[in-house]
Order: C-alpha cells, then structure tokens, then sequence
C-alpha cells in the first residue's frame, strides 16, 4: 500500500475546441458557467487530487481555451492536438506527477468520490503486485456500470512513459491510455470489482457499481447530450455538494430527461478521428 501524502496526484482534464459532433463544446454555458468550469469545479472537490491541469492543443483553434485558464487562474499546458497521449505525457512531465488522473471536459457530472475510489485502486494496492492502472470503467466493447460522463482512469507515470514510449496505433494515442489495459483478462473479485493482467503486461484494476447503471448517457458529445445537460443541471439543487446518486435520483424521478438522448452512440476504444489521418 502506497500512501497519498507523498504523491503528486495531478487531474489532467482534456478538451479541444474542435469537437467532431459538437464544436466548441467545451466552452459552451451549462447553468451560467462554461462546461468546462463544471468539470474544474467537480474535480477539484476531489479529497486526493494535487492539482488540476487542463491539457488542450498547441492549435489556434484552442486559445479560447488558453484565454479562458489565463483569465481564472487555471493550469493549461497546450500541446499535440490529435496525439493527445503526447499531450498527457509532456503535461505530466511538467508538473512532475506521481499519479496521472484522466478526466475528459465533456464530463460535467464527474463526481469526486469517484475519483478518489478510482485512485484509491492504485495507492491501496498491495507493494508486490501494484496497480499501474485503474478506471470505473472501460470503453466498448468492455462492460460498464457506472454511467457514462462519470468517466475516471488513472495511472502511474511509469505506465504513461511506457505507453508514450511504446504505443504505435492511432488509437492509443488518440485515447490516451488503451496501451495500459488493450486485450486485459480481468476476473471479478468479492467486492465485485475486477483485476487482470493485460496483453502488454500492465495490471489494472477496474471499480465497479453494485448496481448496473452502465446505460445511462451523462456526457455532452452531441446537442442532444447538451439539452440533457442543461435540464440535468437546472435540477440540482445542491449544485456544490450533489453526488451522483443525488443526478440518478433526479433522472428516475423525471424519465422523460433520458429521451432526449437516447438514441446518441457511444464512441468504441478504437474508433479515431478521421482528420488526425490527414
């Protein structure tokens, strides 16, 4: 077991201007904030995280993002726009992380307890068989249980520099860390999380819900997912202190919000971008 004390535990939020089905995406309003305020203020409840760094791209498209840091006092490191592996492994580097947090800008609803548990997976882990790389869930085609838009992933700085080392497709470095948990046979424990091994020889560690509620559709990709977000939020009524299970209550009790959704796809591990190709 590692304690955290001694760790640099840095969030790396990532986001681009540029998004395919929904441009501008992360600046745009989400009850009187940009969304990307959301997901800094989210994660910074986290009781473990050090520090948040928000990692957008060198490309002028992107200085909407860098103004908007400069101007509310949020880190910004600015890199390769469509190797975005890259981009984690430099802003690491610079901000000389123990522990690496993934957390996308298109998350508003992350929740901090989350985070921590995420975390929790890699510093708890046993001295002889550590955790090199931990998430609440994985991309399809692998299962999940908690929603999507409470996306966590985690990993050692040894594993990002292998995989900033060592990963050749598109894919990896389009999606930041598959390289870590590619082809991984994972077996579920008691607690009902699960462990395994992957195919490049990296052991994860995936936190799992009790209850499957893998299905539900909590991130902002489309339009769609954006009106689902502003009729989300305006329910909230303990907006600096809600938890998930606070957002699940909402939407169970107004079935109606998912509709509005519903028919949006999931992005799978490999899918890329097609301009990156170009």
């Amino acid at each position: 077991m590692t304690t955290t004390k001694n760790l640099n535990i840095v969030a790396i939020i990532q986001g681009r201007m540029s998004s395919s089905r929904l441009p501008g995406k992360v600046l745009l309003d989400l009850g009187g904030k940009p969304m990307l305020q959301r997901v800094v203020d989210r994660v910074a409840l986290s009781r473990l995280v050090s520090q948040i760094v928000v990692a957008t791209s060198s490309d002028p498209s992107d200085d909407p993002i860098g103004r908007y840091c400069l101007e509310h006092n949020i880190a910004c490191h600015r890199g390769s726009l469509h190797d975005v592996l890259d981009r984690f492994e430099t802003a690491a580097e610079h901000y000389n992380a123990d522990l690496i947090v993934r957390v996308t800008a298109d998350c508003p609803f992350i929740d901090p307890n989350v985070i921590d548990q995420v975390i929790q997976l890699i510093t708890d882990s046993p001295v002889d068989q550590p955790i090199d790389f931990s998430a609440n869930r994985l991309p399809p085609p692998f299962h999940r249980t908690y929603p999507i838009g409470l996306d966590v992933e985690v990993c050692t700085m040894d594993a990002l520099k292998n995989a900033w080392t060592n990963a050749k497709e598109q894919f990896h470095h389009e999606h930041v860390m598959p390289f870590l948990y590619e082809d991984v046979e994972l077996r579920t424990l008691a607690n009902g999380n699960q462990v395994g091994k992957s195919k490049n020889a990296f052991l994860v560690a995936i936190l799992n819900n009790q209850t499957d509620f893998g299905e539900k559709r909590w991130t902002v990709d489309t339009p769609e997912d954006h009106q689902f977000a502003q009729q989300l939020m305006s329910m909230i009524k303990n907006i600096d202190s809600y938890t998930w299970l606070d957002l699940l209550q909402i939407v169970q009790d107004h079935p109606e919000l998912e509709g509005i959704n519903a028919d949006v796809r999931h992005k799978s591990m490999k899918e890329v971008d097609e301009r990156a190709k170009k």
